[in-house]
Formats: structure tokens, sequence, C-alpha cells
């Protein structure tokens, strides 16, 4: 089956919630309380450990499958715009973010502050902090990494809404 890798990044999220729920209701049937007197078959549980392990097994296999497909993808498949695999941008757009943050941070400064650190070690002496870099080219850093990482979303983005891969479950 031919699906993209934002429809199989579905498809994951949906076969974890279909093990999760058969998880979950094994551990709600596996036992059961019945109360002194009470026929214990009035109140048992449906459940099959059998069944329920094979089941469970079967989801585990679609989705180790599913998973192998999509890192073989994410490791051959190329951005052009960038020259790099998926699994490269999925490690270079938090390098990015890491970096917008940073600079975030750093263009917004003042060339100078107040520090409020001599005020409480009871003297009169004032300090000041200076920002020991050019804050202009700080925003135009900033600027031009912002452009880029949105860049690098839409190309990713792209990829993954476009190109298909062979799905076998």
């Amino acid at each position: 089956m031919k699906m993209t890798s934002a429809q199989v990044a579905k498809l994951l999220h949906q076969l974890s919630d279909e093990l999760k729920t058969l998880q979950l209701r094994e551990e709600k049937a596996q036992s059961f309380l019945a109360s002194l007197g009470e026929d214990p078959e009035s109140v048992r549980p449906t459940y099959d450990y059998v069944e329920m392990q094979e089941a469970q097994v079967t989801m585990e296999r679609k989705i180790r499958k599913v998973k192998h497909t999509l890192n073989v993808f994410n490791s051959t498949q190329v951005i052009p715009e960038f020259q790099m695999t998926i699994d490269e941008m999925l490690v270079y757009l938090p390098q990015l973010n890491k970096r917008c943050a940073k600079l975030s941070v750093m263009k917004d400064a003042l060339p100078k502050v107040r520090e409020n650190a001599g005020y409480s070690r009871g003297t009169n002496i004032i300090d000041y902090r200076y920002a020991n870099y050019d804050i202009e080219q700080t925003n135009k850093d900033y600027l031009a990494l912002s452009q880029e990482l949105a860049r690098a979303q839409t190309a990713l983005d792209y990829i993954n809404n476009t190109t298909e891969l062979d799905i076998d479950i």
C-alpha cells in the first residue's frame, strides 16, 4: 500500500492506540473480584488469554514493520533543497530551534543594563551589565535563521505530504 509519511504517522498513532486499548482491556479482564457467596461465573469478564496475547503480538509486529519502513524512508529520502535526508532534517530542525531561541533572547538585550545585585551587598557601587556583541547583527542573524527554519520546515512538510512510500502490513 502506498502512503505518504504524514499518513504513515497517523497510521502509527492508530496502531499504537489499538495496542493500548488491547493492553487496557487485558488489564481490566485478567482478574476480577467476586464477593463471598456470589457466583463467580455471573461476574466473570470475557477474557481469552491466548487470543489476547496473539492480538497484542500481531499489533506489535505491525507497529515494528511500519516504524521500520518509515525509518528506512527517513534515512534514504533526500530533501533536495537542503541535500540532506529526512533523518538529518529531523536533527537539523531542533538545532535551528535551539539557536533561534538563543538569538531571540540575545537580540532583545539592551546594550547596557543596571544590575540589582549591588543593592543587596550593602554598598553604594552600582554594577552594569554590558552586551558583549553587536545586538543589531544578532537581530539580523535571528531573522535569517528564522527564515531558514521556516524554509526547512516547509521543505520537510512538502516531502512528508507528497512523497509516497510502500507500506506492507
